[in-house]
């Protein structure tokens, strides 16, 4: 899947799933909290990306992700492609295949999508707003870029990272203090995973059974047969799969911040 399609998946997944709990469980969140939510699931729906790196030096390439922060970003890229080809070389298994680079590898596996969902609750539960101001910077910074991919690149990266600071800046002012904000971890969990999911419908495929040997394989690609499985970039994901996102994610925004419409229209229907 491509970029967009990811950040799109992670808002249409958050926005649902907020709209199930509150009619299922009575659990309320308020506008600012929504849109918190939303916005660090669709950053974390492309956060595992960051093991495509691109060229740090001429601030090229990479996946979209790679590229929201500038060279800044795709030197993290960097390291993270590294090291997940480190740990690739380290377990794999006599017919996995030699390569040259990280990608689909480490970041696209269910331990690493725990441990990012454990490691962000555990720093907003150690230090507060102070974590939650970084985490919101970095994910709103990934959101705009996958959600207004278009006006990020013609904005450019310096425009997105001013975004993003005064974003993070309004919410940690108005959110309230003395909170662990575990949502924001689940969020970035349920980010990471929305993202799989998504490459799994893909041709490639990826790894999510690792480290469970197959064969001995390690790093086994899991995904649909080629048959039916959606090839990234084509006019299904982008014209059909992204709109059919949209459309969901706005039916559960308006469902959640103004019930009243949405029982209106379907009553209609």
């Amino acid at each position: 899947m491509m970029g967009p399609s990811h950040a799109l998946s992670g808002a249409a997944v958050w926005l649902t799933g907020s709209l199930a709990m509150q009619h299922f469980a009575g659990y309320h969140q308020s506008t600012l909290e929504l849109a918190v939510g939303t916005a660090v699931c669709a950053g974390g729906a492309l956060f595992p990306d960051l093991d495509l790196s691109g060229k740090v030096t001429r601030n090229q390439g990479g996946a979209t992700v790679a590229r929201t922060f500038g060279v800044f970003s795709l030197f993290l890229a960097e390291v993270i492609e590294k090291v997940s080809l480190g740990v690739y070389y380290a377990t794999k298994l006599s017919r996995d295949p030699k390569r040259n680079n990280g990608h689909r590898t480490l970041t696209h596996t269910l331990p690493f999508t725990a441990l990012v969902g454990w490691g962000t609750t555990a720093l907003c539960t150690a230090y507060g707003k102070w974590a939650v101001v970084g985490i919101l910077f970095f994910m709103i910074g990934l959101a705009l870029r996958g959600l207004f991919d278009r006006w990020a690149e013609r904005a450019g990266w310096v425009i997105v990272t001013l975004t993003s600071a005064a974003a993070a800046w309004y919410t940690f002012a108005n959110l309230p203090g003395d909170r662990g904000y575990p949502m924001i971890g689940l969020a970035m969990g349920v980010g990471c995973f929305v993202h799989i999911i998504g490459d799994m419908i893909t041709k490639a495929g990826v790894p999510i059974l690792w480290p469970i040997p197959i064969k001995r394989r390690m790093w086994t690609p899991i995904g649909l047969p080629n048959s039916i499985a959606l090839r990234a970039g084509s006019k299904t994901e982008v014209v059909v799969v992204r709109s059919v996102l949209t459309v969901v994610s706005v039916l559960a925004a308006i469902g959640l911040v103004a019930p009243s419409v949405l029982e209106r229209f379907t009553t209609e229907v």
